[in-house]
């Protein structure tokens, strides 16, 4: 039996390998004490280089049975190992398990997510395993039991994996605020993030490791990632968004089929129920070895989905961001992205999934959904190859997390307010909290601030005899548990299938909104079958087999993500190469018919111009504007002209908008090449302009409800007897009100007018893309007819007013002139 020193040369030497020297390089950092960040490409071997650093550390050599005993002791809780997703929990507690078992190391390994059976859990209650695999959520948990730091102060070691899927939200500074607990309870904690791809390493580290001395670890050489595109076999000229490319179907098979094992990539949940099932529809015989991965199904699907990827059985999963992350799948030989992925860092993440293993290249083959996209590609092909990977920030202050945290701490031991602020101004994200923002949560959580103290559902903190504040009810105690978390969606019902003696098996959960649209007897399509709603009761979907041809696809929450700055930058220098005559790859030279009208009839944009068209058309008055700013940017863009145009003269607009550009339409003449001056497009007076050009309030009123669920002021409902969306938000929308009303001072107020500006709006982005805007020359271009880039902006608008029918109709029609007038 190795000693603990050679664990890692045992092991290694056991398969023949060779450690890399990062490897090395945390062996020895961890063995000097040290915290620290590893920054390695997906597959290259990094999860073995931070659990053998603790095990070398910490572990001892065998199991230790004490005498008169027959099972040994294993150790006590020494390594918290914290992962972003369930999925890759049990992939990682597989992979710890192995080292452990072969090498004989007295340590026992357990999981803690949403996901654990009742019977596990009753088993960590009795006695925490040696190193247990959790969620920030779990973590948080732990934390908020009566007995934690007599559970938690053996913790020697936290490994937070994936760090760069946490940073940037609120999940993130949930588990600052907990570092900061376990920090307090041990100050020689070491802490080490892993990470595979961020493109601001240093501020990642800064806030793991706020004020520390650490080590900062690069992996071996950067992994090779191959990228290739799947060109349409025609190019449409006039292409439009919103469609999930079925027309690449026949493509996707072939390639599927010359593959021995692949995943294929959608950036929706719905597309992934769409793609799987037209696959399975043109190939009948692979039923059985294709499958569909999403986080709406049942655990039991995503497990069983999981384990026979890993070991070989299936020839292609449709998957969504439910396999981004770290899950180690040897045998995909390569990746399909259906559609953009709008971001480089989410590109290179989903294309690590392939060739999982140091040395191995990983493939991924770009499936454009229509014609633009292959400019994406292009744009992402040379992003990739020069690893301009998107930066990530940590939020800063959000209260309802900090509210949260101190009921909490409150259940986990109780806490003494001075001691508390000092741990929590340790992390990062509240290192600047002031005096009086931390009074005010005081009596928040106390008295329900100055507006709710007659209600006793908030006076849900308060101090002892000994001046430590604890939760006084049980009731609340109860129920502050089941709401701990900041990842909030709409509600969920359960889908089961029906059967005479009560439901049958669980398929799943969809979004309330969507069936609430559906009545009895209506078909829908979930976990790549036909169903039909047979009823619903108790928060939960009866449906039953069906063979209706006509289905319809839940729509989820979190559809569009936006496209990211680096890849929009990219994007740009393709078109700007492309007005100068350059086609330079396979996709520029497949797309040219498309760009070669744009630059007859309009331009094409570049770095230096700024690409605007005006129409006059029987509508009214068209500006199309193309900054490539992304559509959240160009919504607030496209508001706060139309509102600064309206200061002008009494003019009313539509907008419409998408990640290229944006639309304004007045039914009044607007003489653009006037109004289009330097004070229109300016930077000054930017915040007070945005709020003042839209609903702001009811943005705000949207925002507060993630606030209200997350700060305890909404409480969701028991199991079996949860609220409706609809009562949700109904008395989230009270408490807005109130408090605008009787305690205009409320922090949470503050806190969602600026995450409406942060997140919703980008405005920093808005005021980088009016900066960029400021440095290039406006190219204003009257046209006669809408251009392949302004045609799809049409289409947006036209989509929130006709129905699907109606609105392909119309696009056939305005298709079929425009391609008349192209010739």
């Amino acid at each position: 039996m190795p000693t603990p020193s050679a664990f890692a040369k045992h092991w290694f030497a056991s398969r023949q390998w060779k450690p890399f020297p990062f490897q090395k390089e945390v062996w020895a950092a961890v063995k000097r004490g040290d915290s620290g960040m590893l920054h390695a490409s997906t597959g290259a071997g990094k999860t073995y280089a931070v659990w053998f650093a603790a095990l070398q550390r910490f572990a001892k050599s065998g199991p230790v049975i004490p005498k008169g005993k027959r099972k040994p002791v294993m150790a006590p809780l020494t390594v918290l190992w914290i992962t972003p997703m369930r999925a890759l929990a049990a992939d990682t507690l597989r992979a710890l398990q192995a080292p452990v078992d072969e090498l004989q190391i007295g340590w026992s390994l357990g999981l803690r997510t949403g996901d654990t059976s009742s019977s596990d859990r009753a088993k960590q209650t009795r006695r925490l395993p040696s190193a247990l695999v959790t969620t920030p959520e779990s973590l948080t948990l732990l934390l908020a039991r009566d007995k934690a730091c007599e559970e938690l102060s053996s913790v020697a070691m936290v490994v937070v994996d994936e760090w760069h899927e946490l940073i940037g939200n609120k999940r993130g500074v949930q588990l600052q605020l907990a570092l900061a607990r376990l920090r307090q309870w041990n100050p020689q904690l070491i802490v080490w993030g892993i990470s595979a791809t961020l493109g601001n390493q240093a501020h990642a580290q800064e806030v793991l490791l706020p004020g520390q001395p650490s080590v900062s670890v690069q992996g071996a050489q950067a992994k090779t990632i191959e990228v290739d595109t799947l060109l349409p076999a025609a190019i449409e000229r006039f292409p439009w968004g919103g469609h999930m490319g079925l027309r690449m179907l026949d493509q996707v098979v072939a390639e599927i089929d010359g593959s021995s094992s692949c995943l294929i990539f959608t950036n929706t949940r719905a597309q992934s129920e769409i793609w799987f099932q037209a696959i399975l529809d043109a190939r009948p015989d692979w039923a059985g070895i294709i499958a569909l991965h999403h986080s709406s199904l049942s655990r039991e699907v995503r497990e069983w989905v999981e384990r026979a990827l890993k070991q070989g059985q299936l020839k292609a999963v449709v998957c969504t961001s439910s396999l981004d992350l770290g899950v180690d799948f040897l045998p995909v030989e390569r990746v399909l992205q259906i559609g953009s992925a709008k971001g480089i860092a989410r590109l290179m993440q989903r294309a690590g999934r392939s060739g999982h293993a140091p040395g191995r290249a990983s493939r991924v083959t770009l499936v454009p959904t229509h014609s633009m996209e292959l400019v994406e590609a292009a744009a992402a092909h040379d992003a990739v190859a020069q690893r301009r990977i998107e930066p990530r920030e940590s939020p800063e202050k959000p209260l309802d997390v900090l509210v949260q945290h101190l009921v909490s701490m409150a259940l986990g031991g109780g806490f003494l307010p001075d001691q508390l602020l000092a741990e929590v101004r340790t992390a990062w994200a509240y290192r600047d909290l002031s005096d009086d923002e931390w009074q005010w949560a005081l009596a928040f959580v106390r008295y329900g601030g100055h507006s709710l103290t007659a209600y006793p559902d908030y006076r849900r903190v308060e101090p002892d005899e000994h001046g430590l504040w604890r939760v006084p009810d049980a009731r609340l105690a109860r129920r502050h548990r089941m709401g701990i978390g900041t990842i909030v969606s709409d509600a969920s019902l359960q889908l089961k299938y029906w059967s005479k003696g009560g439901g049958g098996r669980s398929l799943g959960s969809v979004e309330e909104g969507f069936i609430a649209r559906l009545k009895p007897g209506d078909g829908f399509l979930f976990a790549g079958r036909q169903l039909e709603l047979v009823r619903v009761e108790d928060m939960t979907a009866y449906v039953k087999r069906s063979t209706a041809k006509k289905a319809a696809v839940p729509r989820w929450n979190g559809g569009r993500m936006p496209l990211s700055g680096e890849l929009a930058d990219a994007l740009v220098a393709k078109l700007g190469a492309a007005a100068r005559g350059v086609y330079d790859s396979p996709e520029m030279r497949a797309v040219r018919p498309l760009l070669e009208v744009q630059q007859q009839w309009s331009a094409l944009p570049s770095e230096t111009t700024l690409l605007a068209e005006t129409l006059k058309s029987r509508e009214g008055w068209h500006l199309f504007l193309y900054p490539f700013g992304g559509r959240q940017v160009h919504l607030g863009l496209g508001s706060l002209l139309a509102w600064r145009l309206a200061q002008r003269q009494p003019l009313t607009f539509s907008i419409a908008v998408n990640d290229y550009g944006l639309e304004l339409l007045s039914a009044t003449e607007v003489d653009w090449a006037t109004q289009l001056d330097p004070a229109l497009l300016s930077a000054q007076g930017l915040l007070e302009d945005v709020l003042a050009s839209l609903n702001a309030g009811e943005l705000a009123l949207r925002r507060f409800r993630e606030i209200a669920r997350i700060s305890g002021l909404v409480f969701g409902g028991y199991p079996g007897s949860q609220k409706s969306t609809r009562q949700v938000q109904a008395s989230s929308g009270l408490f807005f009100q109130v408090f605008k009303q009787y305690d205009a001072g409320n922090l949470l107020l503050t806190q969602a007018q600026e995450e409406v500006l942060k997140q919703e709006l980008e405005v920093q982005r808005l005021e980088q893309v009016l900066a960029q805007i400021a440095n290039r020359q406006l190219d204003l271009h009257a046209i006669k007819r809408p251009t392949p880039l302004g045609f799809p902006l049409l289409v947006e608008r036209f989509r929130e007013s006709l129905s699907s029918e109606k609105l392909a109709d119309r696009i056939r029609r305005m298709v079929g002139d425009l391609e008349k007038a192209a010739g």
